[in-house]
């Protein structure tokens, strides 16, 4: 399987390539106040708002810094459906992720990956680990990253931002 590699303060985690839909470039986050702190706020992408998760801000509990390999990646969000299970419907919901040092991939097998022993329930998005010639890497589960009710606050059921326009 092909992953996509970041760090956090020096450890690396990986992302699965199937749930990548964009690598792109660190841009602006317009904030929105009344969040959790590691939401960073929104991007536009295709006309639609995405929200943006500060992955260093959840894991680190301090911001992302602004690097050359800062990249926000977004990834399909499909843990409502998963939670539901319903089918995709419609446009595609996105996720953004504010990633440090995103600039490298790795193929592992999932095989290659087991539990780490050490239960995160407050992190339950923290996969399982894989060791190659660099140390360790852990899986970053995308589809744990939102609870029911973070999933709530970013996107209302009916989204409020269509009865004003998209956002470009």
């Amino acid at each position: 399987m092909l992953f996509l590699l970041f760090e956090l303060d020096g450890e690396r985690y990986a992302l699965d390539a199937r749930e990548i839909a964009h690598v792109l470039p660190l841009a602006p986050v317009r904030a929105h106040p009344g969040t959790p702190p590691w939401i960073a706020g929104l991007i536009g992408h295709a006309g639609v708002p995405v929200p943006v998760i500060d992955l260093a801000m959840l894991a680190l509990g301090r911001p992302a810094r602004a690097l050359m390999s800062t990249r926000l990646v977004l990834v399909h969000d499909r843990g409502a459906q998963a939670a539901s299970g319903a089918a995709s419907e419609g446009t595609p919901r996105y996720i953004a992720l504010l990633l440090e040092c995103a600039t490298r991939t790795a193929v592992f097998a999932a095989t290659a990956f087991a539990e780490g022993g050490i239960a995160t329930p407050e992190a339950r998005w923290l996969g399982p680990v894989a060791r190659d010639e660099q140390g360790f890497v852990q899986w970053v589960k995308v589809d744990q990253l939102l609870d029911a009710r973070v999933r709530a606050l970013l996107f209302p059921d009916p989204p409020t931002w269509q009865a004003q326009g998209a956002i470009s």
